[in-house]
């Protein structure tokens, strides 16, 4: 009878730790997975902020461009075809 009762306690047992570790793993799961997803969130943050300050370089030298193409529209207005 002892014998029974110490099975069925080292059964139970069994099964408790088979659960405490089953939430452990879960856990761990996901912690990597939080991990993961801030890893890829930061770097499309930083893709983002490299892609901002290509488009501002851009930009610039796109008015740039516009601006002295403007000048020399001035200039050709100014002076009309004989």
């Amino acid at each position: 009878m002892i014998e029974l009762i110490a099975a069925a306690a080292g059964g139970i047992i069994a099964i408790a730790g088979q659960g405490v570790l089953n939430r452990l793993g879960r856990s761990d799961e996901a912690r990597d997975a939080v991990i993961r997803l801030t890893s890829a969130v930061e770097h499309i943050a930083t893709q983002l902020e490299a892609l901002h300050n290509d488009m501002k370089e851009d930009r610039k030298e796109i008015y740039g461009r516009l601006g002295s193409i403007e000048l020399r529209v001035t200039k050709l207005e100014v002076h009309p075809h004989q």
